[in-house]
C-alpha cells in the first residue's frame, strides 16, 4: 500500500463520534484525537463546565465539537445525548463508551445501592446508549462502537469486584453486540486498558499507585495518549475486518 492509502485508513473526516467520559483522561485524549483526524465529536460527561472546556479546546485546535453534559447512569441522559448529537450533526458513526464509575466495596459488605450505581454506569449505560444510537449507526457506512473495559477483567478482581464484574459484563456484551449487529454493518469492539495516568488511578493511595505501576513488565504507568492508537484503529477503517474482540493495552500485565 502507498502512504496515501494508509493515511486514508485512519481518516475520520465526515464522521460523528460520541465519547462519554470525554472531558478528561482517556476520554479527552480520544475525543481530541478523533477531532484531529477530522471527526465531529460530541463530548459527554457529568459536569457541564468540563464538557464545555473540552469542546472549546477541540474547536480552538480547528475541530468541531459539541458539549453535552450527561450522566450515563441516567436513562434519560443517554437518550438526550443521542438526540443532541443527531440534532447538531445529523448522524452518528462512532460511539465510545468510556464513562465509568470506579466505586468499590469489599465482598461481604457490598450494598445494593453501590452495586446499582456501578452497574448502571458501567454496564447498563453503554447498552442503552448504543440502543438509542442504533438507528443512526445502522445508516452509517463506517459504524463502530468501542467499549472501554479494563484489563482487570483478566485478573481475580479482588478488591474491585463491583467494578470488574460490570466491566466483564460489558466485555461479554461487546461480543453479543458484535454478533447481533454485524448484519447492520456495525462493528463492536472493546479496549481493556491497564494502569493509565488518570484521576481514577491517582485517587488511590500512593502505595497502591506504585504497586499498580509495577504490576506490568514495563514497570510504569501509561500516558493517556498511549491509548489513542488503539482507539483510532478500532474507530477507523483500519480495523474494517475486526469485530467482537477486546484489545488489551496494559504493558503486558495480563500477558
Amino acid at each position: 500500500m502507498q502512504r496515501e492509502e494508509i493515511e486514508r485508513l485512519f481518516d475520520l473526516r465526515g464522521r460523528v463520534a460520541i465519547v462519554t467520559g470525554g472531558s478528561r483522561g482517556l476520554g479527552l485524549e480520544m475525543a481530541t484525537s478523533f477531532a484531529a483526524m477530522g471527526a465531529r465529536v460530541v463530548v459527554a460527561s457529568r459536569k457541564a463546565p468540563a464538557c464545555q472546556e473540552a469542546a472549546r479546546a477541540i474547536e480552538q485546535a480547528g475541530g468541531e465539537a459539541l458539549a453535552v453534559p450527561a450522566h450515563m447512569g441516567s436513562l434519560e441522559d443517554a437518550e438526550r445525548l443521542v438526540a443532541a448529537a443527531v440534532e447538531r450533526f445529523g448522524a452518528i458513526d462512532i460511539v465510545v463508551n468510556n464513562a465509568a464509575n470506579a466505586l468499590s466495596q469489599p465482598l461481604g459488605e457490598v450494598t445494593p445501592d453501590a452495586w446499582g450505581k456501578s452497574h448502571d454506569v458501567n454496564l447498563r449505560g453503554p447498552l442503552m446508549l448504543v440502543q438509542h444510537a442504533l438507528p443512526e449507526l445502522t445508516k452509517s457506512a463506517h459504524a463502530s462502537v468501542i467499549n472501554i473495559v479494563t484489563s482487570g477483567v483478566f485478573t481475580s478482581g479482588a478488591g474491585y469486584a463491583i467494578y470488574v464484574s460490570a466491566k466483564a459484563g460489558l466485555m461479554a456484551l461487546t461480543k453479543a453486540m458484535a454478533a447481533e449487529f454485524v448484519g447492520r454493518g456495525i462493528r463492536v469492539n472493546a479496549i481493556a486498558p491497564g494502569t493509565f495516568d488518570t484521576d481514577m488511578v491517582r485517587n488511590n493511595p500512593p502505595e497502591v499507585v506504585a504497586a499498580m505501576a509495577g504490576a506490568s513488565p514495563m514497570g510504569r504507568i501509561a500516558s493517556p495518549r498511549e491509548l489513542v492508537g488503539a482507539a483510532l484503529f478500532l474507530a477507523s477503517d483500519a480495523s474494517s475486518y475486526v469485530t467482537g474482540t477486546t484489545l488489551v493495552v496494559d504493558g503486558g500485565m495480563t500477558s
